[in-house]
């Protein structure tokens, strides 16, 4: 069986691979088994080139420029005190849980930077009260990590 590469344009950030736009070799099964269908690839033409400028042109309006704004954005971050209020039973678990889109909105009410909600990530469901920290990817190599607090009641 030949292992040939398969050339993709990623849609989507995959992390260890690389951001929107960015042309990529994959192995072939890797490509069409699981990037493809999942919307996080598609495949390489001459045509497809022309949407890499596009998806490239909207990455840049949106991503943080250097690694300097991101670690300034990291130091607003740790200040921050954000809180999120949701319903919960009596023994404190919450209905439901708090998603990445849910934190950037608290983010945003808090005082803080517009954050993209595929660049947050939530190890462990936020299924109860308390205190939990998530962490943010700003850049390449700067993780920012956001306290957030969960509090009962609405």
């Amino acid at each position: 069986m030949s292992r040939t590469p398969m050339k993709l344009i990623l849609t989507q950030e995959v992390t260890g691979l690389g951001a929107p736009g960015d042309v990529v070799e994959v192995a072939g099964g890797y490509g069409r088994n699981y990037l493809v269908p999942r919307g996080l690839a598609m495949r390489w033409t001459r045509g497809a080139e022309k949407q890499v400028q596009l998806i490239r042109r909207a990455r840049s309006a949106r991503d943080i420029r250097s690694m300097d704004e991101a670690r300034e954005v990291a130091d607003s971050l740790a200040k921050l005190q954000v809180q999120l209020q949701a319903r919960a039973g009596a023994s404190g678990r919450l209905f439901g849980s708090i998603g990445p889109a849910d934190i950037a909105s608290a983010v945003r009410a808090a005082g803080g930077p517009e954050l993209d909600k595929r660049r947050i990530e939530v190890i462990n469901p936020i299924k109860t009260i308390g205190s939990h920290r998530v962490s943010v990817r700003l850049h390449p190599e700067v993780t920012a990590s956001v306290d957030v607090e969960v509090t009962g009641g609405a």
